[in-house]
């Protein structure tokens, strides 16, 4: 099977409207309904606001869906999209959560398990994780909320692990 982003690149590179609108559907977690709408979970999506996020014409969202629909490997793909839940990242404050946000570059492998490992022995939980996609993203970022805020000493730590640009910790 052809990676994903390999054939969404390859069915759509004469028409980067569309790659945009299929891009954006799944940087938001939206899915096509049997009906051929786009959904949010349940809440459906109207093509004006699908649009207006992608930056692109009405007319593409539509063109994108027939495009989907007619093939069998990608309806598969964006009909099975679920959308990942509320990011705490901007109200960890008022929760009093800690946010760690860790920049990776091309070579990724292992980062999110040697974080979590470095968070575990200061004895602070997990409370979410997220990872930007490496193939939506030009520098992805990590984003790795904690019961509680962590301390600043840990950015050295951080910035040792093979892979990273970048750490903010708050």
């Amino acid at each position: 099977m052809i990676k994903m982003w390999e054939k969404l690149n390859e069915k759509f590179k004469k028409y980067p409207a569309r790659l945009r609108v299929a891009e954006k559907m799944i940087e938001l977690g939206l899915s096509l309904g049997e009906d051929g709408k786009i959904y949010c979970g349940n809440l459906k999506i109207s093509d004006k606001a699908l649009a207006s996020a992608a930056e692109v014409d009405r007319r593409a969202i539509k063109s994108t869906i027939s495009v989907i629909q007619d093939d069998e490997e990608l309806y598969s793909i964006f009909s099975n999209i679920m959308p990942a839940g509320t990011l705490l990242k901007n109200i960890a404050k008022n929760l009093k959560l800690g946010v760690i946000e860790i920049e990776v570059g091309s070579e990724n492998e292992g980062i999110l398990a040697r974080t979590s490992n470095l968070i575990s022995e200061k004895g602070i939980s997990i409370r979410q994780a997220y990872a930007e996609d490496t193939e939506l993203q030009q520098n992805p970022i990590l984003t790795i909320i904690t019961e509680e805020p962590v301390s600043g000493d840990l950015i050295k730590e951080f910035l040792e692990i093979k892979g990273v640009t970048r750490v903010s910790i708050y």
